[in-house]
């Protein structure tokens, strides 16, 4: 048996912690009910490694896998779906020939574009109910929560 983990952050309670986890679960069931989108017939994971590859693309398949923490078997194939959809195109590693890069299409562009631009109108419209002060407050955490999920500590 495990010993039990402490919650002990500095200038949080245990309780808070605990309710900051309740939090972002629900944030996170609520952007998934949201869904893909008729548009979308490749997944979660699909989207999520077309977006890593629009944002940072060319990229190899070992450094997509690194970035979206799957295993390269794994990914591979959610990419072969990305290129059986068209939204992903694999070429020759100019520096390696053999590795290949993954390159967003139009398609693939025009998708994650469309996919942000609904959660993005979800999320305002939600935003709009919130006083100023939540609405503050939650933007200004933005960046610490970015930097809580990119974190390897």
């Amino acid at each position: 048996m495990s010993a039990p983990v402490t919650l002990s952050v500095p200038g949080a309670s245990a309780e808070e912690v605990a309710e900051l986890l309740v939090s972002l679960t629900r944030v996170r069931r609520w952007l998934a009910r949201l869904g893909l989108g008729e548009s979308a017939p490749i997944g979660a994971s699909g989207v999520s490694a077309l977006a890593e590859v629009v944002r940072g693309g060319p990229l190899r398949l070992g450094d997509l896998a690194a970035r979206e923490r799957i295993a390269p078997a794994t990914l591979s194939r959610v990419v072969a779906g990305l290129v059986d959809h068209g939204y992903v195109v694999r070429t020759t590693d100019p520096d390696d020939a053999r590795a290949s890069l993954l390159t967003a299409t139009d398609a693939g562009h025009e998708l994650v574009s469309g996919l942000r631009s609904h959660r993005a109108d979800q999320l305002a419209a939600r935003l709009r109910r919130l006083s100023p002060e939540d609405r503050t407050a939650l933007l200004d955490a933005g960046p610490a929560l970015a930097r809580l999920v990119a974190s390897d500590v």
